[in-house]
């Protein structure tokens, strides 16, 4: 028997609003006031909204259990299955000593830990978003800080910070595809709404982050390292969100891969007169002397270059059919929820589907998981030395697992209870200021998901209507919901759960918390206040555009016909998994002599 959403329960929507935002409060008050673990709050908060949700919104409580597990399950698979995989590669990297190379390579650039997370936080954390996204930056970069030796609170809160600026395309833009299909807008119109407003964030993220590192006095010394970091990054991100050759899939490729290059050519030729340390780290003796060759360090980095390829790959649309042709083969990876799917009729009145997509082959993840199986060639492990490295990453991630599992069941109650649709509507009775408050819209939902695209594409159709409503453009709400939510990314429990489990943080989730809530209720008013400009004061800025006519119809018919694997997909797979091989061959030839221990008792071995 089917259930009707009602989204305003109380019969006032600014009351139902305030009781729909009661686990939202709970989840702000256990991480910043309470310091809860974050698997404790999460647990909290996901039983809180179940309450409300069959007491006030009276959901059958079947229905309230399947909606939890159905995004716990989400957030196993495919969240956590890129988080566990990304980090077993950085883990196999620092067991077989390859991650002391990639630290010597990095201190004779610099030593400068300011400098240190230009590069890595900022510049290479924003190629693996655009490359893989849902947590993949985070959990690399954040490991790769902390094993340079970054204070550990401060690795995880700064990778989180640098996260803001390349969320918006990340994993081959698609919170910009998805936020355009919800919201009935051309995907290259709201990238170029986007492109024309996270550039003016992104050129002074780099100096913001090292100033929370090491204080305005410190931060302001390093300032034309900043500048050519954030300004390289957002004009190349300017110009590829604004360009149909590039956008919506490439501007954080293009945007990083131009920082990366920018900076470190500007840091051959400048450095600051005084490296910086944290208080708690011996003096800075200036740079390191390089140690290895330029085939050592290839080799090094090759397991992170050999990832990287493998995401881009997995990110191509044809690539990604064919992977998704070759497991409905194997079996058909759309699973319906049953007792959910359809049983849940929404405020529009559609019957909301629950499909849970196990797309095992073309899963981010399982590009990393490849990535690392050539990764263990690379390093010259054993597979003896890789299972273990497995293992105990795993169980390192144990409790993070638990929290964005968790996390993601709140999600989903919150949406299919209808209380995620009641705060929208809260915010769309704004009127003339909607523009800002869709932003805060927008923050909130990344909060809540975890994900910019999830956020998108619970919120786009709401931010359209009520744009329309308003006489705005929509693009410009659907813009506001989009870049707001990229501020929400650094605070939303299920990020901070990556975070931590890959500095070794678990546990302190709560610090995290409280350290990047002001810096990002500070950036989401910034993107509020730009929003508003460009609806009132400047909307010329607004591109103009010509709305798609709806596919539904042939998409459906497409996927009703028999399967048949695309051919471009498994050329362009070939193509990249020849890449591949050819970086490891040419990895471990050039990066032979590498000076590390031999064969021991977990069979690591090096030639």
């Amino acid at each position: 028997m089917t259930w009707q959403m009602n989204v305003d329960p109380l019969g006032n929507i600014g009351l139902s609003a305030l009781v729909a935002a009661i686990p939202i409060f709970f989840l702000f008050w256990a991480l910043a006031i309470k310091r809860m673990k974050g698997q404790f709050a999460a647990m909290g908060g996901t039983g809180l909204a179940i309450l409300i949700a069959v007491l006030v919104y009276k959901m059958p409580i079947d229905l309230a259990a399947l909606a939890t597990l159905y995004g716990g399950a989400f957030g196993l698979f495919p969240v956590c299955w890129i988080v566990v995989t990304a980090l077993f590669i950085y883990n196999m990297s620092v067991k077989t000593g390859q991650f002391e190379v990639i630290k010597n390579s990095l201190a004779s650039i610099s030593d400068d830990r300011r400098l240190q997370a230009l590069l890595i936080a900022f510049s290479f954390g924003a190629f693996i978003e655009g490359a893989a996204g849902f947590g993949t930056p985070v959990a690399i970069t954040a490991a790769m800080l902390a094993g340079l030796g970054f204070n550990p609170l401060y690795a995880a809160s700064i990778c989180l910070l640098a996260n803001t600026a390349p969320v918006a395309w990340g994993a081959i833009g698609i919170p910009i595809v998805v936020g355009g299909q919800v919201a009935g807008i051309p995907d290259f119109a709201l990238s170029q709404m986007v492109g024309r407003t996270l550039p003016i964030v992104s050129v002074f993220i780099p100096l913001y982050l090292v100033v929370v590192m090491s204080g305005w006095k410190k931060g302001w010394e390093v300032w034309p390292a900043c500048f050519v970091s954030g300004g390289s990054f957002a004009i190349a991100q300017f110009f590829s969100a604004n360009s149909p050759v590039t956008a919506p899939l490439l501007p954080d490729i293009i945007a990083s891969l131009t920082s990366i290059i920018c900076t470190v050519a500007f840091l051959k030729v400048w450095h600051p007169k005084e490296s910086w340390h944290f208080p708690d780290e011996p003096k800075s003796l200036g740079k390191e002397a390089l140690q290895f060759t330029g085939g050592q360090i290839f080799r090094a980095w090759a397991p992170f270059i050999i990832l990287s390829l493998f995401v881009c790959a997995w990110g191509i649309k044809p690539v990604n059919q064919a992977l998704n042709q070759m497991t409905k083969i194997v079996f058909d990876y759309a699973i319906p929820i049953s007792g959910l799917d359809k049983m849940v009729i929404d405020q529009v009145g559609k019957p909301k589907p629950a499909v849970y997509n196990f797309n095992f082959l073309s899963a981010a993840g399982t590009a990393i998981l490849f990535a690392w199986f050539f990764s263990i060639m690379v390093m010259g492990a054993s597979l003896k030395t890789a299972a273990g490295v497995a293992g105990a990453t795993l169980k390192t991630l144990k409790w993070p697992i638990v929290t964005i599992a968790t996390i993601l069941g709140f999600a989903y109650i919150m949406n299919f209870s209808g209380m995620a649709i009641t705060l929208g509507y809260a915010f769309a009775t704004t009127g003339a200021a909607f523009p800002f408050f869709a932003s805060l819209l927008g923050w909130l939902g990344v909060f809540m998901t975890g994900s910019d695209t999830s956020t998108n594409a619970l919120f786009g159709k709401l931010q359209a209507v009520t744009a329309e409503k308003l006489g705005i453009d929509p693009v410009i709400t659907m813009s506001a919901n989009t870049c707001g939510g990229v501020c929400g990314k650094m605070i939303s429990p299920q990020s901070i759960a990556v975070a931590t489990g890959a500095t070794g943080l678990v546990g302190r989730e709560s610090e995290i918390f409280r350290f990047t809530f002001k810096h990002s209720v500070f950036l989401v008013l910034i993107i509020g206040v730009l929003h508003m400009l460009w609806t009132y004061v400047f909307p010329g800025i607004v591109p103009a555009y010509v709305k798609p006519v709806a596919a539904a119809a042939a998409a459906l018919a497409a996927a009703a016909g028999p399967i048949v694997i695309n051919p471009d997909g498994l050329m362009w797979l070939g193509v990249f998994v020849g890449i591949v091989a050819l970086v490891t061959i040419l990895s471990r030839v050039v990066g032979a002599n590498l000076a590390a221990p031999t064969a021991g008792h977990d069979g690591v071995h090096f030639h």
